[in-house]
């Protein structure tokens, strides 16, 4: 056997530093703070507002100006929230960083990516994620997945002297690689400098949004022009009044905390996630979860915990020259010595493994020729060995229902077992070479290796979950199928009675998402059928995540809407996948989706109060070109209005709990209500208007006062009606909002200061009566709505709530 290579000596490494030959990309798990800072401060409507800001302390009064400074205020609460999410997100990185194993001076050491330098040499094993690139300098039945840089779903076994690029993966085997590109140089680098361009949310939410907010900037400039002339006609030679009257009629016009909301809601969810040690890698993930009916997952460390246990060795057969005998004592202590050689052969063993080598220690005397390391495509692994007699033979260990062919009597045990929830191992043996293309033919078997799984303790609440929140759940395993319904059913899964081995399902992809819409248990799953498990439900309309630990699930999670990775599984799974349980945490999924459901569901919620604004503030424009009167407001109108109505009690509505599953058609949902809501609360104000002029020629402060009552009162209206279904707190909110604009009304500084007085009892009391008949029209346009859902949807049942399971 060929001596190891020793790897580069510290001299070396030091010249490699000091030329700059070191693999320096940076880890970004979020834009940096200048992109926050200038995304933030230079948008759309910032400049807008601006302009119209600088307008007002131009012709003045200051008060007029108020607006400028809220959304000062709003940016600053916007960009803090962010580098807060940043700081959180950048320090989980560090925590699930990858920590490649570097073979220097003889003596193998972990160190971090950015430590590796050109010429190093990479120690490879299952699982592990090739970061940067090389040639293949040591192999050992070495299997590399490029499927994430090719498209090739096929590994590719490697031999010294092949080149490995970074970004690919190990599913089998071990072996060493020289670093030949290290740093922006390296293959994967240059792909994820264009691809991992931070944004925000590229989502439906945001996308509607922009929208929503591209419609309002085409209406805002002709609008503005119309106002401006309105004003000037009527107000004559005073252009001071006429300006700031046309900005109080442009600034409600734009969603401006819309934006604001919708970036603080994102921020807060990924701090809130990172205290659960759960890694947003990347922020879409956040809705993308909230719009997940369907989670897939992979059994063993998901459902299992990552460690078994040998629960019983059943002997078959007799191994030594007379297999027709009975087993006895020495033929159970030859298959121990077996066993033990085997799980010394790996040097990264999986968990099954794991429990062998800790139940069967190696034992001298047998000479290992040959290897092949596990791979979930094939199943199983094996060994050519020379035992201490000096006869070769080759022996596997796998799956029974792989190794043997269908109808052996030992099946029948098998599946007893497995029926148990039991995993279940073939050690046989046979003449066939390790390297034949199938080294079972032949095969004789001699033992069942019965491992106990270790379920997870709040796999069962989970489910149960997920179950009550009408999200399915499909099981999708390697093992053996039965195994895996069992384990499922003790779990309380649904549908676990009536598991389907992934062996008999069709090749068609329509007729292969039928079954896996109506099963929810499958079992000897490859790779490449768990990515078309994942792509059938998706042919069916379902939004999929997929959750996994090791190689054999990457395919899938990159392909599943939602990718979520255990923290402990393999680098592979954690680079592919949107969201890393750095605790290995399965309960602390539902946290997540939860979490994205708040966010979703809290912002289109907070929309309909910005849409209302913007639609009155439209309509009160139009109505005042059209009619030619002075508009009813000045700026600091509407910052009263605003303020109290939508932007202090959208901030606390777009952080509550919300566990309605989002949907598609934010935009159209939004607008059905926005839209009539809009209507009413305009025609409302500019009804009140038009009746209290009837008593002056003049514009007055009471015109301008009774005017801002009624369009409070129904703002306030539409705000009772968003927040529902009450709570205590909510009905607080709107109360305090409503006493807040009674303070304005009646504190005398405070009227001066924002120009408002009611006069009288006619005028107030008719802005009243006004108020309370668009109230409800809004009461009617609000059950019309309720029961003519678009698109139609059920509420959640009653569930145990996501803090709950995860203990918080």
């Amino acid at each position: 056997m060929t001596a190891p290579l020793p790897g580069l000596s510290s001299t070396e490494v030091a010249e490699r530093v000091t030329r700059g030959e070191v693999n320096d990309v940076p880890v970004r798990s979020s834009r940096s703070a200048t992109e926050i800072v200038r995304a933030n401060v230079l948008t759309r409507f910032n400049a807008i507002i601006g302009c119209l800001f600088a307008v007002i302390i131009v012709v003045g009064p200051p008060q007029d100006g108020l607006f400028g400074f809220v959304i000062i205020a709003n940016t600053g609460i916007g960009i803090f929230q962010e580098l807060r999410a940043k700081n959180t997100l950048d320090s989980l990185a560090v925590v699930g960083e990858s920590r490649p194993r570097v073979r220097r001076e003889g003596r193998s050491q972990e160190l971090t990516n950015g430590e590796i330098v050109l010429g190093d040499l990479v120690e490879l094993g299952s699982g592990d994620k090739v970061t940067v690139d090389g040639e293949v300098a040591e192999a050992d039945g070495l299997e590399i997945d490029e499927s994430l840089l090719t498209g090739e779903a096929d590994p590719v076994h490697k031999h010294p002297g092949d080149p490995v690029m970074s970004g690919s993966f190990v599913v089998a085997g071990s072996g060493a690689f020289t670093t030949t590109r290290v740093g922006r140089e390296a293959y994967a680098a240059q792909l994820a400098e264009e691809a991992s361009r931070f944004t925000l949310v590229s989502s439906e939410l945001r996308s509607g949004i922009d929208t929503i907010l591209r419609y309002i900037t085409w209406m805002l400039f002709p609008t503005a022009l119309g106002l401006i002339l309105s004003q000037l006609y009527v107000e004559r030679s005073d252009v001071d009044e006429a300006v700031r009257r046309m900005v109080a009629g442009i600034v409600p016009m734009v969603p401006e905390g819309l934006v604001l909301l919708t970036s603080v809601a994102f921020a807060i969810g990924v701090i809130r996630l990172g205290r659960h040690q759960c890694l947003v890698q990347e922020l879409p993930a956040i809705e993308g979860l909230a719009r997940v009916d369907t989670v897939c997952l992979d059994k063993t460390g998901t459902l299992t915990e990552g460690g078994m246990d040998v629960s019983e060795l059943r002997m078959l057969k007799n191994p030594d020259r007379n297999p027709g005998t009975a087993p006895g004592t020495a033929a159970r202590e030859r298959v121990e010595q077996v066993l033990g050689r085997l799980g010394s052969a790996d040097p990264r063993p999986n968990a099954s493994l794991q429990a062998i080598i800790d139940a069967y220690p190696a034992r001298p005397g047998w000479e290992l020729l040959q290897a092949a390391p596990f791979s979930s495509a094939r199943k199983w692994s094996g060994a050519a060995l020379r035992d201490p007699d000096g006869d070769t033979a080759t022996w596997l260990l796998g799956a029974p229902d792989v190794l043997l062919p269908s109808g052996d009597p030992a099946l029948v045990e098998v599946d007893e077992l497995g029926a148990q929830g039991l995993r279940v191992l073939l050690l046989g043996r046979t003449a066939t070479p390790l390297d034949d293309p199938d080294p079972a033919v032949g095969l004789e078997p001699l033992a069942l290796l019965v491992l106990q799984q270790r379920l997870r303790p709040d796999a069962a609440r989970t489910l149960r979950y997920f179950e009550q929140q009408r999200v399915a759940a499909k099981v999708i395993s390697g093992d053996n199928a039965v195994s895996v319904g069992a384990v499922a059913g003790s779990l309380g899964l649904p549908g676990a009675d009536d598991p389907v081995d992934a062996r008999t399902l069709p090749d068609d992809p329509g007729t292969l998402a039928e079954v896996v819409e109506r099963h929810s248990v499958f079992g000897r799953v490859t790779p490449q059928q768990k990515r078309d498990l994942v792509q059938g439900l998706q042919s069916r309309g379902h939004h999929v995540a997929m959750t996994g630990d090791g190689v054999n699930d990457v395919l899938a999670l990159k392909d599943a809407d939602i990718g979520v990775a255990m923290g402990a599984g393999s680098e592979a799974t954690r680079a592919v996948a949107q969201i890393v349980l750095l605790d290995n945490s399965f309960s602390t999924l539902p946290l997540v989706v939860a979490e994205g459901r708040r966010v979703i569901g809290n912002i289109e919620r907070v929309a309909n109060l910005f849409l209302v604004k913007t639609v009155y503030s439209v309509l009160l424009a139009l109505l005042v070109i059209i009619t030619r009167v002075p508009y009813p407001f000045l700026p600091r109108h509407s910052t009263v209005l605003s303020g109290l109505t939508i932007g202090i009690p959208a901030f606390f509505l777009a952080l509550a709990p919300n566990n309605e599953r989002a949907r598609t058609g934010f935009v159209r949902r939004v607008l059905r209500f926005a839209v009539p809501a809009g209507v009413i609360a305009g025609s409302a104000a500019f009804t009140t208007y038009l009746l209290a002029r009837a008593d002056h020629d003049t514009p007055q402060i009471p015109d301008t006062s009774v005017t801002t009552l009624t369009l409070f009162l129904v703002a306030l209206w539409a705000l009772a009606i968003i927040a529902r279904p009450y709570t205590w707190w909510r009905v607080l909110l709107v109360l305090a909002m409503g006493g807040c604009f009674a303070l304005v009304l009646v504190v005398p500084w405070l009227k001066r200061f924002f120009q408002l007085s009611l006069e009288g009892w006619r005028d107030p009391w008719t802005a009243v009566a006004v108020a309370l008949v668009a109230g409800l029209l809004l009461e009617l346009v609000w059950r019309y709505l309720r029961h003519h859902p678009d698109p139609p949807t059920a509420p959640a049942e009653p569930a145990e709530t996501a803090s709950e399971l995860v203990g918080g």
